[in-house]
């Protein structure tokens, strides 16, 4: 297992891998995410904040991260942080603990970039994925109702977001 850099030559596979997330979350969730631009991942991928795992040769995980997110985490937006988001998983790799992974390298990234916290947040109060991410070591902290989602992607509009946190 790597993890490194996503490409311009990964952008085919991110978004399809967006796709694969985006269907599953519509067989089991009312919110799902929409369709992400392609400057969004460009943009990430010229800042070196799109992110891959590979195992064997292929992507097995994608995600981003972002040192700034004002509009979700709102006053804690001025602690120290590395904010995860868009993790999508290939349907190959599943079971694999990918996630567990990402909050590993995280901590070490975070360190490295002299961060105190690695936080994520999930649309809606779903149960499972809070337990999921606990187990890979994030603290659950509640949910938040958004005030600003201008400029967010559409699955934010009116939305209530449950917030995670490691402190490193």
């Amino acid at each position: 297992m790597e993890i490194q850099n996503s490409a311009n030559k990964d952008i085919q596979e991110i978004f399809r891998l967006y796709n694969i997330a985006t269907d599953f979350q519509k067989s089991k969730f009312i919110v799902h995410w929409p369709e992400f631009e392609l400057n969004l991942v460009q943009t990430e991928i010229d800042e070196n904040r799109q992110w891959k795992i590979i195992i064997d040769g292929k992507i097995a995980c994608v995600w981003a991260t972002t040192f700034d997110d004002p509009q979700i985490w709102e006053e804690r937006n001025h602690d120290p942080a590395v904010y995860i988001h868009r993790i999508a998983v290939n349907p190959e790799f599943r079971g694999q603990n990918l996630v567990q992974q990402i909050a590993e390298w995280a901590k070490q990234y975070a360190l490295s970039n002299e961060k105190r916290f690695v936080r994520m947040d999930t649309v809606g109060e779903n149960t499972g994925l809070i337990n999921y991410y606990t187990k890979c070591g994030f603290d659950f902290l509640g949910l938040l109702k958004l005030q600003n989602t201008e400029g967010l992607p559409a699955h934010y509009n009116n939305a209530t977001v449950s917030l995670f946190q490691i402190e490193i």
